[in-house]
């Protein structure tokens, strides 16, 4: 029996959750119907619907389907793409990124996060995220220790989670309603934790479903100088919600769900998505589909206009059947003309398929597959999809990949999986850096500005000593970051010292060598002169005696 302590706080715990379910009801029904169209393998969130059962029997039209796919596999390849690295660190002090110790250690983290992130579930996890974000507007991924694989990810469903906001608008409070096998509950939790109702269940019926709720919230009281579950900045609670009964409690050092939002108002907590906005055009088109589909059934088969006396015997249908009818009667079978215009009816449902392609961006996410493209329109489409996707990529890179990315971080730490921090770097705060496929687009301009200004300059440089005032050092090292570059392909500093004073050291040599050799063909030169001119001396006196004699 739990004491009474433990069982009011399951009670608050059920009312608070009460309260997040009233005010997501309105989001519900929005949901379900963007599933139904787009996203039909998780339309269950008002509607109870059996394993392995049909889902697609609303959609007439894949194009909203096609393009919600489209879109999450963008989303993953310019952010997430297993193919590139989409982040690095750094640290928040710019200075201490100079050294080439700082640069190593860095180097050789990344590498140990990319290769947890490599071995985990983390690639088939956050494209269903993307999916979910597409579609609902909100998605939520999980991230938990794993002791065979560090970190092991799982992507959510919409109808488990309801969430609150703190002051600052980012998601801290979450309740996950769920259902979990009693079999797994107990291995999970232990048999002496879970309630005596599911420790019957699990003795006679073990794969039976408990509804639990897992609690996730801000501590407002903890010492921070402790590091036991009880003293974590987020508090965890297990409980069963039909008995009311707490399973677990404990903590986080940091948030462990990540809820990300597509566009988000600032009077809501949940977001909108595309999906949302294009389900009046998916709806009218699907509808659309279905009078065409009809239409064209009944002109292949149309209905048939018979004469009510005439006929002998019923109507055959079939290819080469005979039908009688008495002789000299003027009534035949014939078919009835229900003069459908097919062609504005497809040009109208083509309207809406453009609609829809619009709002998932499927023009510019398709363009670059155009291989007559040259390369300075790749560019430009490039910086049009820019445009486009930034507002709602930077809320993706602050509301999912940056929380995401110092939980791994900070679990991988914890964990002492990276090398130990030179002494100088010891509790220095690390920052994030995006390098993706599109992080690097958002760049581009800025290499573009650097490569123009070179260009000028360099042509100014034929009158004009404009080239001293270019840091060749810095720029160097700018282009380097611009473009992402790993600091494993890039000398270091001392490297570079190295080189530039050996060069030096040589130029001085073959200056040195220069010199030696001019003065030697200074000297071979001279040789002959100064014989003529010591031969013209010793004669001079000879002359004059002569000329005085």
């Amino acid at each position: 029996m739990q004491s009474q302590e433990l069982k009011e706080l399951a009670k608050t715990l059920k009312d608070s959750l009460s309260r997040l379910q009233e005010k997501r009801s309105n989001w519900e029904s929005h949901w379900q119907e963007v599933s139904d169209y787009m996203l039909p393998r998780k339309a269950e969130i008002t509607k109870e619907r059996a394993r392995g059962d049909k889902r697609s029997t609303l959609i007439f039209d894949a194009t909203a389907i096609h393009a919600l796919e489209l879109l999450g596999a963008s989303l993953h390849g310019m952010l997430t793409s297993s193919a590139n690295r989409w982040f690095s660190l750094r640290f928040k002090e710019a200075l201490l990124n100079e050294s080439d110790e700082a640069k190593e250690w860095l180097e050789d983290s990344m590498a140990k996060m990319y290769t947890a992130f490599h071995r985990s579930n983390f690639q088939q996890e956050i494209f269903e995220s993307y999916h979910d974000l597409i579609a609902f507007g909100t998605s939520c991924l999980m991230i938990e220790e794993d002791d065979d694989d560090v970190v092991r990810f799982s992507s959510r469903h919409i109808k488990e989670i309801y969430i609150q906001e703190n002051s600052k608008g980012y998601v801290d409070t979450l309740y996950r309603k769920f259902k979990m096998p009693a079999a797994a509950v107990v291995e999970k939790f232990g048999l002496e934790n879970v309630s005596p109702e599911t420790q019957k269940t699990f003795e006679k019926k073990p794969y039976d479903d408990i509804d639990i709720c897992h609690v996730v919230k801000p501590r407002s009281i903890y010492d921070k100088h402790k590091m036991d579950k009880e003293n974590m900045p987020f508090q965890s609670i297990y409980f069963e919600f039909g008995q009311g009964h707490i399973i677990s409690i404990g903590g986080f050092k940091e948030m462990p769900y990540v809820i990300p939002r597509y566009l988000k108002s600032s009077t809501e907590v949940y977001g909108r998505s595309p999906g949302m906005n294009a389900l009046p055009d998916v709806k009218v088109l699907n509808k659309m589909v279905e009078t065409s589909l009809k239409a064209a059934a009944k002109q292949i088969d149309p209905p048939l206009l018979v004469p009510d006396d005439s006929m002998l015997s019923p109507i055959r249908m079939s290819p080469g059947s005979i039908n009688f009818y008495r002789s000299g009667s003027r009534d035949r079978i014939e078919p009835l003309n229900i003069n459908a215009n097919n062609a504005t009816t497809l040009n109208v449902e083509n309207q809406r398929r453009e609609a829809i392609n619009k709002m998932f961006h499927v023009e510019q996410l398709m363009v670059t597959e155009n291989r007559n493209m040259t390369a300075t329109e790749v560019v430009q489409r490039n910086e049009e999809k820019m445009r486009i996707l930034g507002p709602v990529l930077s809320r993706i890179q602050s509301e999912l990949l940056e929380p995401m990315i110092i939980r791994v971080f900070n679990i991988m730490l914890r964990n002492k999986l990276f090398q130990p921090a030179p002494g100088s770097l010891t509790g220095q705060e690390v920052d994030i850096e995006y390098v993706s496929p599109m992080a690097l687009a958002q760049k581009s301009q800025e290499l573009n500005s650097i490569m123009r200004g070179l260009e000028i300059f360099g042509g100014l440089a034929q009158s004009l000593p404009v080239m001293d005032y270019i840091d060749e050092t810095g720029l160097v090292k700018q282009i380097v970051d611009v473009l992402g570059l790993p600091a494993k392909i890039i000398k270091s500093d001392s490297q570079v010292q190295e080189i530039r004073a050996e060069r030096a050291e040589q130029e001085a040599q073959m200056a040195e060598q220069q010199q030696q050799l001019a003065a030697s063909e200074m000297a071979k030169n001279a040789a002959p002169a100064a014989k003529v001119l010591q031969e013209g001396a010793m004669q001079q006196p000879q002359q004059m005696s002569d000329g005085s004699a």
